[in-house]
Parts: C-alpha cells; sequence; structure tokens
C-alpha cells in the first residue's frame, strides 16, 4: 500500500494530467505506467514541432497558432495565480500590456533621448545606436528581443509586487474588484503617455527579432517555433512549481486560508509570488507577442483580454497545467479557424434558402458572446475542465479496506523518529498562559485566563458550547488577537505572532469544524503539514537539484510513517482526496497533518467529535500512544470518559472564564462545573 501511495505522488510529472484520460484506452495500456507521462508529452511536442510541415506550411494557419500559443502561455501565468494559489485576477491582461510595452518602447523609434556621455557604455554593449542629426544626435534603442523577454518578465514581476503588496491581503470579490480596476488603469495610462507609448495611435515600426543574423521579419514560421519553445518552458515551470513545496503552499491558500495559515505557510509571501510568477509569464509573453504584430495598441489589452483567458482556464480545468494549455488552443483556434469557416458556411446557406440575416452574420464578432455561453455550460456540466487538475482514484474494495498494513504492526510510537528530538527540555512550562483577555466588541469571549502546559503532559479544556474553549486555541496560535494578557511558549513570548511563525515555534493545532484541503490528496495534505520544516524555494524547486529530490524524498517517507499510526485507515487512502473520505479518517488526516509539523505542543479541538465509540477509544489510545513518546497536548474534548483516561490536568472554562482546575477526578466532583457543565439536574443529584 505505502509503494503505491509513493508511486502516485511520483506520477505527478511533465505531461501526467495531460494524458490521464487516455489511460483507460488499450494502447496506452501497453505502455508501462511510470513511462505514460513521458510518452505523452514526447508525442504533443512532437506534432507541435511538426504541425507546420503538416499544414504545408501555410502561413495564415502557423500564424493563427502562434496566437494560439501566445494565449497559453498567458493562460499559464494566470493559471498560476487562479488555479494554484485561488486569487481571482480579473485585470491579468494589464500585465501583458507592460510587457509588451517595455520590449515595444525600447524596439522602435518612439523613445529617443538625446545623446550623451551616458549612453556610450550601452552602445558599447551594443543596446543601444547613435543616431545623427543636424539638430543634435539621438539615441536609437537596439535592445535584443532575446533579452528583453526575461527583462520583461522581470519588469511586470516588480509590477505584479508592486501592486500585490498592498491588496493582496483582500479575499474573493475585493480582490477581483481591485484587479479588475488596475486592469483598467495600464490601458488608460498607456492611451495619456503619448512621449512614450504614442498614444492611441500606439506603437509602430518594432523591430522584428535577429537570431544569428537572421531576421524574423513577418513569416509566421519562426514565431510560431518561438512559441512553442515558450509554452514548453513554461510548462515545465508551472509543473515544477506545482508539484513541490510552492504549490503545496499555493493550493494550501486555494482551498483554505486559515488551515495554510495555521499549517506554517506565509499566506501574504506566497501570494505575491504567485502573483509576480504569473505576471513574469504575461510580461514575457506581451514581449513574443508585440515581436510578432511588430505594433501595439491600447486596444490589445482591454479586460475581454482578461476575461477569455479566464475562459480558457476554465474551460481546461482550472488548476490543471496541460488541461489550461488544451483549452486556450482549443479556443483560440475556434476564434481564428472554426468561426470564420462557420460563418462562410452560413453564409452559403442563406443564400441558398434566401436569408438574408443569415447573409451577414459574422460569429468572430460575436466571440465574447461566444466564450460567455461556453463558460456557462462548462459551469453547469463540467466545472474540472476538459482536464482535472485532480485525478480521482478508485475507491477501494472491500478486502483493500480490512487489510492490515505491515508497517502499522509494529507500535505506533516507534515509527515516528522525530517527534523525539521536538519535545521540549527547558525550565519553564512549556505553554504559559496569564491573564488573557478576549473581547468581540462588547462580548468578552475570554476573562483573565490563566493556564499552564508543563512538558510532556496532557492538558484538558473541558465547558460548555460557548464557554471560549476554541477562542483560547485561536488566540495562543495567532488567529485571533487578545486584548491583554501574555502568552508564552518555551520560554519566548509569542501573543501577537502571525499564525505561520506559531507553527514555526513548534505548537500545531487542529481545528473544531475539520479544515482540511478537500481537493489535495491525504497525502498532500499531510505534507502540507511540514512545510515549515522543509527549505526548497521557487529556484529549488525549478532545479530539482540533489538536495531538493532528497529532501522531498524524505518529507514523503515521514508523512507515510505518520500516516501508518493509523493502521489500515489512512495508508490505503493516501492517494485519494480528502472530501472523499469518511469524517472519523477526515479527522485523522487532520491530526496527521498535525503532526507533520514536528511539534513541542499538539493542540487537538475536539478531536473524537462525530466518532462513535469504537472510534473514539481507537483514536484515545493513539493520542495516549504520542503523549507516551513524549509529545505534549492540549486537549478540547466534551466526552468525559476520553478526558479522564488522557488527561493530568483539567481546566473548566465558562463564560470565558476559568471556574475550576485540577485533576480529572477532582474536577468532576466540583460542584460548580457540575452545575455549568453538566447542568442543573445533574447538580441537584
Amino acid at each position: 500500500m505505502i509503494k503505491r501511495a509513493t508511486a502516485t505522488i511520483r506520477q505527478g510529472s511533465i505531461g501526467g494530467e495531460a494524458f490521464g484520460f487516455l489511460r483507460r484506452a488499450s494502447p496506452v495500456q501497453l505502455i508501462p505506467l511510470h513511462l505514460r507521462p513521458h510518452v505523452g508529452t514526447a508525442l504533443a511536442f512532437a506534432f507541435a514541432l511538426t504541425f507546420p510541415l503538416l499544414i504545408d506550411r501555410n502561413d495564415a494557419d502557423i500564424d493563427s497558432a502562434a496566437n494560439a500559443l501566445a494565449f497559453a502561455s498567458l493562460a499559464l501565468g494566470l493559471n498560476i495565480v487562479v488555479g494554484f494559489a485561488g486569487l481571482l485576477d480579473l485585470g491579468y491582461a494589464a500585465f501583458f500590456a507592460i510587457g509588451a510595452y517595455t520590449y515595444g518602447v525600447l524596439a522602435s523609434a518612439q523613445l529617443m533621448p538625446a545623446w550623451s556621455g551616458f549612453w556610450e557604455p550601452f552602445q558599447w554593449l551594443h543596446l543601444v545606436a547613435r543616431v545623427h542629426q543636424d539638430s543634435g544626435d539621438l539615441v536609437h534603442f537596439t535592445v535584443s528581443f532575446w533579452l528583453m523577454l526575461p527583462l520583461s518578465a522581470a519588469v511586470a514581476a516588480l509590477f505584479g509586487i508592486l501592486f500585490g503588496a498592498p491588496t493582496l491581503r483582500l479575499k474573493g470579490d475585493y480582490l477581483a474588484i481591485v484587479t479588475l480596476g488596475f486592469g483598467e488603469i495600464v490601458p488608460i495610462v498607456v492611451r495619456n503617455w503619448p512621449s512614450v507609448t504614442n498614444g492611441a495611435m500606439g506603437l509602430n515600426g518594432v523591430a522584428a527579432p535577429q537570431l544569428f543574423g537572421y531576421s524574423f521579419g513577418v513569416t509566421a514560421m519562426p514565431y510560431y517555433y518561438v512559441g512553442v519553445g515558450m509554452v514548453a518552458l513554461l510548462i515545465f515551470t508551472s509543473t515544477r512549481l506545482k508539484f513541490s513545496r510552492i504549490g503545496r503552499a499555493w493550493m494550501a491558500i486555494r482551498e483554505d486560508e486559515i488551515a495554510a495559515a495555521a499549517m506554517g505557510v506565509d499566506r501574504v509571501k506566497f501570494k505575491l509570488l504567485a502573483f509576480a510568477i504569473g505576471a513574469a509569464f504575461a510580461g514575457a509573453t506581451g514581449t513574443y507577442f508585440v515581436a510578432k504584430l511588430q505594433t501595439a495598441t491600447p486596444e490589445m489589452f482591454m479586460f475581454p483580454v482578461s476575461v477569455m483567458i479566464l475562459v480558457m482556464i476554465v474551460f481546461g480545468g482550472i488548476g490543471s497545467v496541460w488541461g489550461v494549455v488544451l483549452g486556450a488552443i482549443i479556443l483560440q483556434v475556434l476564434q481564428s479557424w472554426f468561426l470564420e469557416d462557420l460563418s462562410q458556411w452560413l453564409h452559403a446557406l442563406g443564400r441558398l434558402i434566401h436569408v438574408e440575416w443569415l447573409q451577414h452574420v459574422e460569429l468572430a464578432s460575436s466571440i465574447e458572446l461566444i466564450f460567455g455561453v461556453i463558460l456557462v455550460f462548462m459551469m453547469l456540466y463540467r466545472r474540472q475542465g476538459l482536464i482535472p487538475a485532480t485525478r480521482r482514484v478508485q475507491a477501494l474494495s472491500l478486502s483493500e479496506q480490512t487489510a492490515q498494513v505491515e508497517l502499522a504492526a509494529a507500535p505506533p510510537v516507534k515509527r515516528l523518529r522525530v517527534l523525539g528530538d521536538a519535545t521540549y527540555r527547558g525550565p519553564d512550562p512549556l505553554l504559559e498562559i496569564k491573564d488573557l483577555t478576549v473581547r468581540f466588541g462588547g462580548l468578552v469571549a475570554l476573562r483573565s485566563v490563566g493556564l499552564t502546559v508543563p512538558a510532556h503532559s496532557v492538558v484538558a479544556v473541558i465547558g460548555p458550547n460557548g464557554s471560549g474553549k476554541s477562542t483560547l486555541f485561536n488566540t495562543v496560535t495567532g488567529l485571533v488577537a487578545a486584548d491583554s494578557g501574555s502568552v508564552h511558549f518555551a520560554g519566548h513570548p509569542i501573543r501577537g505572532l502571525a499564525p505561520h511563525v506559531v507553527l514555526g515555534r513548534g505548537m500545531a493545532r487542529t481545528f473544531q469544524n475539520i479544515r482540511l484541503f478537500p481537493n489535495l490528496t491525504v497525502l498532500e495534505n499531510v505534507m502540507v503539514g511540514m512545510h515549515a520544516r522543509l527549505h526548497t524555494g521557487p529556484v529549488g524547486a525549478l532545479l530539482r537539484l540533489p538536495g531538493t529530490r532528497r529532501e522531498e524524498r524524505e518529507a514523503r517517507e515521514h508523512c507515510l510513517e505518520i500516516l501508518s499510526l493509523f493502521g489500515n485507515r489512512l495508508i490505503p487512502r493516501a492517494d485519494h482526496v480528502v472530501s472523499s473520505l469518511s469524517y472519523a479518517n477526515r479527522r485523522r488526516v487532520e491530526i496527521a497533518r498535525a503532526l507533520a509539523s514536528n511539534p513541542k505542543l499538539l493542540l487537538l479541538d475536539e478531536p473524537t467529535a462525530g466518532m462513535n465509540p469504537a472510534e473514539t477509544l481507537e483514536l484515545a489510545q493513539q493520542i495516549k500512544s504520542l503523549h507516551e513518546h513524549g509529545l505534549a497536548i492540549v486537549l478540547i474534548e466534551h466526552k468525559l470518559d476520553v478526558v479522564v483516561s488522557l488527561a493530568d490536568n483539567v481546566v473548566v472554562l465558562d463564560h470565558g472564564e476559568k471556574i475550576a482546575e485540577g485533576t480529572p477526578d477532582v474536577v468532576r466532583r466540583d460542584e460548580e462545573v457540575i452545575r455549568a457543565y453538566l447542568g442543573r439536574s445533574a447538580a441537584v443529584a
């Protein structure tokens, strides 16, 4: 079972999702499973390279294909923002415009400042040329197209960071509206800055790229192959990022921001990273596009372009690398080829049956309406797109569900090698809370609450609903700000720290209402829990050097060991998306995810809620095993038999105040506790 789960993760390579829908075809079954993604990728790019030959070098069709590749590049960039990180960007065409005008201005005669000694080093680097004029010498920019591709990407990424820094704290509709505004501002600036952009007239005479002395000119063929190379590079980049620590962080943010932060993901940092990389894709594509057209006008980058790219992503499959490429190419071909031909057929039909309006139908002019209809149909009938980002696996058979996994046969505590290194051995209490007060307007959720958790102990927090138990957890872990009081963890103050920082210090938690990442697999959820303990950055994710591969391999093995704590409950389901699991198994996954962060202190918020007595007893024994291994635990629980069997000390809250503290036997006999927690009738009895 473990080998099966590991093999599934390894399938997340280039081309895997593109050809997953073909796996039921008999010829594909002849190809070994681990080779199918590579074979699919090779076939796709072989077709792309031979496409001009297949259509007899028709320049118009090749030009349309080059345009489709440009939109595929844009779709890949927006897919990182929308599909991976879940940030709805309605102004993405603004970065497309920034990249286009960055190259267009420097590759045309639009901007020609006066010559001075400042430009001489740039002349030596062949970035500018000196133009002699009677009125004085001028500077003519001769920046290479190949140099401007990465430079335009960097400029667009910079604008993405500058725009995203103040706005990415917004969510949902608010973020969409702000990005829409940014998308409208850039064309307005371009239109009203004629000294640089030539305003509404647009740039003209943009220099064509050159390679080894050969000028591309206006022939479509060289631009097509540049587009193929660019799409290949962006597919490679997107795939490497998706199946890495970076991609898991983005998808965690997309699924549940609060849970992602609680698992150590710096939300602002990773949102900015997604925005910057997506903008870089658009910037490079803008340079390619304006070099091919050799002109640029503000109307080329208006709001409908952003909507069209978004429709391509939805059509292909949000979050699916190969899906958005396929969606972009299909819709662009639909626009440039099929609609034109269909319009001609309708004209012929109109002449044949003498229907006047059919003779004047121009479907290409109604492309926005057609895209809107496509979007509605996809939302109604296939929301996952042509190639879904998440591959659903077959349900387990009865024998697989009941089989015992060999790894779980040994005592669970022997399998968690790393937990012993995380235990706290300092002189101070592991967690010390003093006079903690939290207010929500006029409501006092916690009033001067104090709590001490020694190392290697289990402390239970009980109380009726609404007594402030979950608020206590939320405040300690940084999700809620305290009005007063102090919180010290391992001898250091942590009150006011961000949730990802608290997790990094060694405090992990679960939630009262399960907060998993529903469209990620069990193993991916648990690996998100290891985010703060891994170190791979964007460059490492792209290069996949031996150190990065070793870190990923060890992280996967450690997560599988954690899953083995739960016997055959989770290991056989390691490659299943968690939304397909039972309630009890989701609870187990959430605990496993918290354990993956290698915590010193584990906060469990009603871990056995919703479980039957047998499941409750099983989980209680597993929690007890963790404690015996040296892990300190704070437990919120309503089932008193669980509290009695696990807790060394019990704290009772009622209406935000601590009303009792002591051993389970002492607390359960306290009259105030009986009255508050069990009710008046129990107190009288």
